[in-house]
């Protein structure tokens, strides 16, 4: 690339993220421009508004797209899928990514998976609703619309849209002899039904797009499973196997997208220094051991959830936001020190059912979930971003489970993720050329000088 064209497009990068930071602070009109028309003016100048759409890479410890910082702030919403079947409720969709997007959220993590259940994906092993498969690929196609990408999980822990015990039903109907849920990780079959089910999804080629899911930039990532655990076997063993078979045959079909388990972040038997992190005794038993199994060939990104309420105690205490920073703070520097990757907290919020909840609470949950993510990406840390659970559009009460967001509802809320997204968006627009000049250290010492990022 030309010299000049170089320097003229770091130059760019710098104003920019000057621009942007400027108007954060501007709360007036200043000859004639506000800060909200100034900072539109600034991401279109960085090219936020442009037609590239590319793969998100790891690099090193950070997401990447175009080899340019990627940080995240996005959110979940699971339903999407079940809610898109049906012309009735599929604005709902639309409705969601159209809010995110307005608080500059860019990554939505969600189910492509229903087994067996009421408007199921997949019927029984192999055989689909096309109906449903044709929402999902609305969801995608819509995602897109709002530049927002995917995080596709393919199956569940738990009972609730099928998941693994939807399999072993499946199994047992079958004629397989079948003692636990956890033989989902086992048995040579039900493995073979999973396989089958990724190699399905992965193959999808969208009926709105024409483009197949595994060459679609619009997805971010494929996840193993939401949460897995293996109670039945507490040295891990069986569900290491289970993801070092499944991230290498994701990997197989499609070597372009990034591969995460979906792990919760229990730390288990191979760091015995790291369990005092737990939330408590039990999480060392359930299977999982979140440094073995991100060292797993294949897997590009840890995973980690934050519920200091469920997992601690249901009555809204500071002990919550002292866990939290805690928690947060040994899954970064592990993902530094040990797995040379990005860490995404790919679940985390709290409850309006808990004891004790109120809004102020959570806007401090939140912001404390946030300046972590800060904290490490001002170092150009493993500390890859964070996604909200879970946000709702209006209209969706009847589905939500206590940690519903409806941003039109909670406007402090809403501000709070708003600037986080600036404040991100801001950092990778100066980090962008910073990083290509092998600067890292100098951008981050220019973004120590102004305390709004």
């Amino acid at each position: 690339m030309d010299t000049h064209v170089q320097n003229f497009r770091f130059r760019t990068a710098f104003w920019v993220a000057l621009l942007v930071i400027l108007s954060e602070n501007l709360n007036h009109t200043v000859w004639g421009v506000n800060g909200d028309d100034l900072r539109d003016w600034a991401y279109e100048s960085a090219g936020m508004e442009g037609d590239g759409w590319n793969m998100v890479q790891k690099k090193g410890n950070q997401f990447v797209v175009d080899d340019q910082p990627f940080y995240v702030n996005g959110f979940n919403t699971y339903w999407l899928m079940v809610f898109a079947v049906d012309a009735s409720t599929r604005g709902k969709v639309s409705e969601v990514f159209k809010q995110a997007a307005s608080v500059g959220m860019t990554v939505c993590r969600t189910w492509a998976f229903n087994d067996g259940q009421w408007r199921a994906l997949q019927k029984s092993p192999s055989v689909y609703d096309e109906d449903v498969f044709k929402a999902l690929d609305f969801v995608v196609s819509e995602a897109k619309k709002y530049k927002i990408r995917l995080i596709l999980s393919l199956t569940n822990n738990w009972d609730a849209y099928g998941g693994k015990p939807q399999y072993v039903k499946w199994g047992k109907a079958a004629g397989l002899n079948l003692t636990s849920d956890d033989d989902f990780f086992s048995h040579p079959t039900l493995r073979s039904y999973y396989k089958a089910h990724v190699k399905t999804v992965l193959n999808r080629i969208n009926t709105l797009t024409n483009v197949t899911y595994k060459d679609d930039p619009t997805i971010f990532a494929w996840e193993l499973m939401n949460e897995p655990r293996c109670t039945s076997n507490p040295s891990g063993d069986i569900l290491q196997e289970w993801i070092e078979e499944m991230a290498v045959y994701v990997k197989s079909i499609d070597p372009k997208h990034l591969v995460e388990i979906g792990l919760e972040g229990f730390y288990g038997p191979s760091t015995p220094n790291k369990v005092q992190f737990n939330p408590n005794t039990y999480a060392q038993q359930v299977g999982t051991d979140f440094v073995r199994n991100h060292q797993v060939l294949g897997v590009d990104f840890a995973s980690v959830h934050i519920y200091a309420d469920s997992w601690i105690s249901q009555s809204i205490s500071d002990t919550h936001i002292s866990f939290t920073k805690s928690w947060m703070q040994a899954h970064i520097d592990d993902a530094e020190n040990y797995l040379g990757m990005p860490v995404l907290f790919s679940e985390f919020g709290v409850s309006s059912k808990d004891q004790g909840y109120n809004s102020s609470f959570r806007d401090t949950l939140i912001s404390t979930v946030y300046k972590t993510i800060l904290d490490s990406t001002r170092k150009g840390g493993s500390g890859g971003g964070s996604l909200l659970w879970q946000l709702f559009p209006e209209g969706t009460d009847y589905m939500d489970d206590g940690y519903a967001v409806v941003l039109s509802k909670s406007p402090s809320t809403s501000d709070i993720i708003s600037l986080h997204s600036k404040r991100l968006a801001a950092f990778n627009s100066l980090c962008s050329w910073k990083c290509r000049w092998g600067c890292k250290k100098h951008a981050s010492e220019e973004m120590h000088q102004h305390d709004d990022l």
